[in-house]
């Protein structure tokens, strides 16, 4: 990626790829910031290279890529942006970032410009610890600025969808799971469940016996965790898919005739809020007698069955750690309370 310093790179008519480099984004975008960081970290008695590493600190990469983003869609650059993410808790913090920042902005960034103008200068004689000047914080300024509006781009279900790539194992799924929730939380689309490395039909070595069992398994419990929206499965290639064709053959596995860009769900599957020191969790549930739902709470997942019909929820760890949970069907909803000490509540004194 040197050659390209992190920019475009056009692979084929109307087609690129992007990947970024980290230095070339710090010269970018991260001058003064990563510049003030880094002296900081030396001025504490640690290496200047080392001070350098560390300056780089976790959400750059992820801030980087949505100023991409939202100058692509300002200016209608490409057709379509596809995205690929990292595992759970870079993807969950690469969302969460623009309401971070958002918060950070209003409720401490000009208070916290204030304070270090008047008080900076007397701190960095009494403690000799370098302050953040007006540079710094006309650069956190600037670096907002180019991300606002990103948020809307990417809550908006006819703009961006989210698709999840899993396998049928146990640890995988759950994870998958994890994310769904914070995704669905963060107000974003998921139209799609990609389930990979699937045995094919035509491995028929009894070695893989149980491994095939153990896949149906999974599989099964993948359609009852993320039901209704659609799952697409991938088979188990012989070998590493690099390169234009073999892209094709995998795109024609997942979505054979079916347009890709085409959003394949559009309802939320469940909205999950905080009121008055109490979660609900609403759920969509048409054509259904009270008496024929069955709900059970097992550590941090919500288990709804109705019939045939189960579905599993990973609840949040405040969420899960509810001790009561009350519910009522209304207007072809699920309405779920969960209500406990441990949210928020300041107990009296007696």
């Amino acid at each position: 990626m040197s050659k390209s310093r992190g920019k475009p790179i056009k692979v084929k008519k109307d087609l690129f790829i992007q990947e970024l480099d980290m230095q070339e984004e710090i010269e970018r975008n991260w001058g003064e910031i990563y510049q003030y960081i880094s002296t900081l970290i030396n001025t504490a008695g640690i290496d200047e290279i080392l001070a350098e590493e560390l300056a780089i600190l976790p959400g750059m990469e992820e801030v980087s890529l949505l100023l991409y983003i939202n100058l692509y869609v300002q200016k209608n650059e490409f057709d379509v942006i596809i995205l690929d993410c990292a595992p759970t808790g870079e993807s969950i913090r690469f969302i969460s970032i623009p309401t971070a920042l958002e918060w950070y902005m209003r409720k401490f960034f000009k208070m916290e410009k204030t304070i270090f103008k008047y008080v900076g200068p007397v701190a960095q004689r009494l403690y000799d610890v370098p302050m953040p000047g007006d540079d710094y914080f006309d650069a956190i300024e600037y670096l907002f600025e180019r991300l606002r509006g990103v948020e809307r781009v990417l809550v908006d279900p006819e703009v961006t969808t989210v698709r999840l790539i899993t396998n049928p194992e146990k640890i995988v799924l759950k994870e998958t799971q994890r994310a769904f929730m914070y995704f669905c939380l963060y107000r974003m689309k998921i139209d799609g469940i990609i389930m990979n490395r699937i045995l094919p039909d035509d491995v028929k070595d009894p070695y893989f016996q149980e491994w095939r069992e153990s896949q149906r398994q999974y599989m099964d419990k993948a359609e009852e965790y993320f039901r209704p929206i659609p799952i697409f499965q991938v088979n188990l290639f012989k070998d590493e898919i690099v390169g234009y064709d073999r892209l094709k053959d995998l795109s024609q596995q997942i979505y054979g005739e079916r347009n890709p860009l085409k959003c394949f769900f559009k309802e939320d599957p469940y909205n999950l809020i905080k009121e008055d020191d109490e979660y609900q969790l609403m759920m969509k549930l048409p054509f259904v007698e009270k008496q024929e739902v069955e709900l059970n709470k097992f550590s941090d997942e919500l288990i709804i069955r109705v019939g045939s019909y189960k579905r599993h929820i990973l609840l949040p760890r405040q969420v899960a750690a509810s001790k009561t949970l009350k519910a009522k069907l209304e207007n072809q909803h699920l309405f779920i309370h969960f209500k406990g000490d441990d949210h928020g509540k300041r107990k009296r004194k007696k």
